[in-house]
């Protein structure tokens, strides 16, 4: 009788909760949240390296001309005098972004 009830009770404690499924579980949900992350994470560091979230967020337009400036310098569309020209004017006419 003795046997039986040992039988029993090792039975309903090595049952599904606490077998190998106990620990994979967790290890399951750990990767899920890892796998999210790993994607979004960089989009988020990205964006917030770009200017953050909100209404003023995002590309900062004046960082864009001064790039597309650069570039139209670089590949001799515009020559030096008409790219410092074009710089001051673009770096006297940004708007002030309040908080920075």
């Amino acid at each position: 009788m003795s046997h039986a009830l040992t039988a029993i009770a090792a039975a309903h404690w090595a049952g599904p909760f606490f077998g190998p499924w106990f620990l994979l579980v967790p290890l399951f949900w750990i990767l899920v949240f890892v796998v999210l992350f790993a994607i979004f994470g960089r989009r988020w560091r990205q964006r917030a390296m770009d200017g953050g979230y909100g209404p003023d967020g995002g590309v900062n337009p004046g960082r864009q001309a001064e790039t597309t400036l650069a570039e139209r310098y670089a590949q001799g569309d515009i020559d030096e005098v008409e790219y410092r020209k074009r710089l001051e004017v673009l770096r006297a006419n940004a708007p002030v972004r309040p908080g920075r």
